[in-house]
């Protein structure tokens, strides 16, 4: 099949570089490129199950304010910063 294809400049000088280092003509290695990237996007892609474990939580002590840990943990971050911008 016959057609006109725009190639970005980045994709251009990528398809170059393999032009080049694999001695192929532009079509082989536009052709190759493209059955290599359609093959993997084809494969349906199986990711590792992930598994949440839950643990047994005593509550909080007494005087912390469960809504504002968020809070807390931004000034603990905030801390460490400044200790480090400070040596």
């Amino acid at each position: 099949m016959r057609t006109t294809l725009t190639i970005d400049p980045d994709v251009a000088s990528r398809l170059k570089a393999v032009m080049k280092h694999r001695k192929l003509t532009l079509k082989k290695a536009v052709n190759e490129t493209l059955r290599h990237g359609l093959a993997r996007s084809a494969a349906p892609q199986v990711l590792p199950r992930f598994k949440v474990k839950a643990h047994a939580c005593g509550g909080f002590l007494p005087g912390v304010d469960s809504a504002k840990l968020g809070q807390f943990a931004d000034e603990l971050e905030a801390e460490e910063f400044l200790q480090r911008t400070r040596r």
